[in-house]
């Protein structure tokens, strides 16, 4: 992702309800990053792991991260990524919800 213009910012930002994996800058956008793997496609594949239940978690993690490093939330514009892996093969969804 570094290779593609992604300046990380921070690993494993923990807050109470979530856990954010990576959160990384690309221009102006602040991206948060689910990292999943996978062994293998059984039970929907990497990528199908990342639920409505997990997004919702997702979103407030990074509510908090915003709230507690003073961004403005309106004005600040974000994307939510997943990084997923099934055996070795990476494949990255941008904007995955």
């Amino acid at each position: 992702m570094q290779a593609r213009g992604l300046q990380l910012i921070e690993r494993n930002y923990h807050c109470r309800g979530g856990e954010l994996d990576l959160i990384m800058r690309q221009g102006d956008t602040l991206v948060f990053v689910e990292v999943r793997y996978r062994a293998d496609n059984d039970h929907g594949g990497a990528a199908a792991s990342v639920t409505p239940a997990k997004q919702r978690k997702l979103m407030l993690a990074a509510r908090h991260y915003l709230t507690h490093h003073g961004i403005n939330e309106a004005s600040q514009a974000c994307r939510f990524d997943v990084l997923a892996f099934e055996g070795n093969q990476p494949d990255w969804i941008q904007n995955a919800f």
